[in-house]
């Protein structure tokens, strides 16, 4: 058995012993994994000892105790006005239900992760919050400018990514000069240096996500919607990202991120879990 699955299995038994259902403690165990692995990391160097990252997970999801009331201090007032609401958001392919009664309200300054199992309609969502899926019940309102980052796709293999940041500058009324500046400086914030002799079917697939994240961000976005955008990072990317994550929620952006989530879980304003993705 691989020092991994031990890892798994003793988080499992950890969450379990700690009052969580034993099927949400495997989803739980089972995603801490996954994420490690997208991060190029082992479990115990990402998340630390099982045992200790269990309480870690346990309190997050039972949310603040009453001691904790107790001694909390008086409530913090909402950052910013409401950029993105959901209101019993649903999606149905003919017979199979993808998505049901989905509420979120997101301020600006605020981070909602998303999270769930594979096939859940996690992707579905964020598409539906970009306007490029239409739901098949409830309400979506947003308000201000929107940045997209698909979790593949996005980019034109031929092009170089000052050639991406030209057009899709273009795109928002953004001068090439100043389109390829902001560009490149956003790289800089994700440990990046675009080769101007790469086009994009050059570059390694963690860097392709990168110029994802880039483009996404170029227009200065109100609201961020960011679809698992650290496959192929490698653990040093996969902290700047999260790094770059707060930084738009301090500069007062929204962001809305799919992901595994778990090692984060206690960093984010909301959670929106889809649970097991059944089909129903």
């Amino acid at each position: 058995m691989s020092a991994a699955v031990h890892w798994e299995t003793d988080l499992a038994r950890a969450l379990v012993a700690l009052g969580v259902e034993p099927a949400q403690a495997a989803r739980l165990a089972q995603d801490s994994v996954a994420e490690a692995r997208d991060a190029a990391a082992a479990p115990p160097d990402l998340y630390g000892p099982a045992t200790v990252y269990a309480r870690t997970l346990a309190g997050a999801l039972r949310g603040p105790g009453p001691d904790d009331a107790a001694t909390a201090e008086a409530p913090v007032a909402p950052r910013g006005p409401v950029v993105l609401r959901l209101r019993g958001v649903g999606k149905r392919y003919r017979r199979r239900v993808v998505l049901d009664g989905v509420d979120l309200e997101l301020r600006a300054g605020e981070v909602a992760a998303v999270v769930g199992a594979n096939g859940s309609g996690k992707s579905t969502l964020l598409r539906i919050c970009a306007g490029l899926t239409r739901a098949s019940s409830g309400r979506v309102e947003r308000v201000g400018a929107v940045g997209y980052v698909p979790q593949e796709g996005g980019v034109v293999g031929q092009l170089t990514p000052a050639e991406h940041f030209e057009l899709l500058g273009a795109a928002a009324g953004i001068g090439a000069g100043r389109a390829r500046s902001t560009g490149g400086h956003l790289a800089t914030r994700l440990s990046w240096r675009p080769d101007p002799r790469l086009v994009a079917e050059r570059l390694s697939g963690g860097t392709r996500q990168k110029l994802n994240l880039v483009l996404g961000e170029l227009h200065a976005p109100d609201l961020l919607l960011l679809d698992e955008p650290y496959q192929g990072f490698d653990q040093g990317s996969y902290v700047d990202f999260w790094e770059q994550v707060y930084t738009w929620r301090d500069a007062g952006k929204a962001v809305l991120v799919v992901t595994h989530l778990l090692h984060e879980l206690d960093r984010v304003d909301h959670v929106v879990d889809l649970g097991t993705g059944d089909p129903r």
